[in-house]
């Protein structure tokens, strides 16, 4: 089996026809690295190259899904990376790059012809909603969380799937207020496939990918291509282009550096606590003066 820095793939041993895919950072709860990204398309390709595997199932090790971008060091540091250009001025083409880089690696989920299901339990959250949004279906545990809290400043969903999965309207709410919704909600807004017990999510899970499992490869292949070119003649590749050059702003304007000035001044954990407690963000010119106080806390 191939071996990777941040997950692992390998055939079901009692159903050979399954893969199943484990985000594997455990003690991060499985956060998004630089390398996560490739190594999903990597692993796609792997069981997409596999004859024996007709279905992928998406999970994550430990106590959820997966937390997001891993951000704590980075947003509380001043340092070069292509997402948070603080010596120079923000390339915003740069940003752009590097980020429908990852973008393109998470859809190799749904550009794969393989049906790929995400087994849901804990968080789905930032980007790791992105992930399992990517996948075709979703099986969620009552009680898991799903959503893009980062809405409510320093970003926004470069898969731009919330629309696509969910309907404007119910897209808009969670784009506006940030919130997350559980497992019993998310079934009840049309969004995940099947919602169980928690106790119960490997079962259900294994179910659905054993159902699928008997459908022949092509015809299986057939039936993903029909419905994902309706998405794509609905417009998702343009959503998407837009989606990742406002994901760039929003940590460039001044209410994304606000943001991240605060985390280097109050920790991580303060500015997403302020972020998502519905405190009003600064914005703007009050915005841009508490920038201006919070460097001088930060360099003196």
């Amino acid at each position: 089996m191939p071996d990777f820095a941040t997950l692992r793939i390998d055939q079901d041993p009692a159903s050979p026809r399954i893969a199943r895919l484990l985000l594997n950072r455990p003690e991060r709860l499985n956060a998004i690295t630089d390398q996560t990204p490739r190594d999903i398309r990597e692993a796609v390709a792997w069981a997409e190259a596999n004859d024996q595997v007709h279905v992928i199932v998406v999970e994550g090790a430990g106590k959820g899904f997966c937390g997001g971008y891993d951000l704590a060091d980075t947003a509380e540091q001043v340092v070069e990376h292509p997402c948070q250009q603080e010596s120079y001025p923000w390339d915003p083409m740069v940003d752009y790059a590097y980020m429908k880089r990852n973008t393109e690696d998470f859809m190799s989920l749904w550009r794969c012809s393989k049906p790929t299901i995400a087994k849901v339990h804990g968080a789905a959250v930032a980007g790791g909603s992105d992930i399992a949004l990517c996948c075709d279906l979703l099986v969620m545990a009552e009680d898991a969380r799903i959503g893009y809290m980062p809405t409510r400043v320093w970003g926004c969903p470069t898969t731009a799937m919330w629309t696509y999965r969910l309907g404007p309207t119910r897209a808009k709410q969670l784009m506006f207020t940030g919130d997350v919704i559980d497992g019993r909600t998310a079934a009840a807004w049309g969004l995940a496939n099947e919602v169980v017990p928690a106790a119960e999510l490997e079962a259900a899970t294994r179910k659905l990918a054993e159902r699928i499992a008997g459908v022949p490869r092509g015809h299986l292949a057939m039936h993903k291509m029909v419905v994902n070119q309706v998405m794509l003649t609905m417009g998702l590749e343009q959503s998407q282009m837009m989606a990742t050059v406002f994901d760039g702003i929003t940590r460039h304007n001044p209410e994304g550096l606000w943001f991240r000035r605060y985390a280097q001044a109050e920790g991580f954990k303060a500015a997403v606590q302020w972020r998502d407690s519905g405190r009003p963000i600064p914005e703007g010119e009050e915005a841009r003066a508490a920038i201006r106080d919070l460097d001088n806390r930060v360099k003196g």
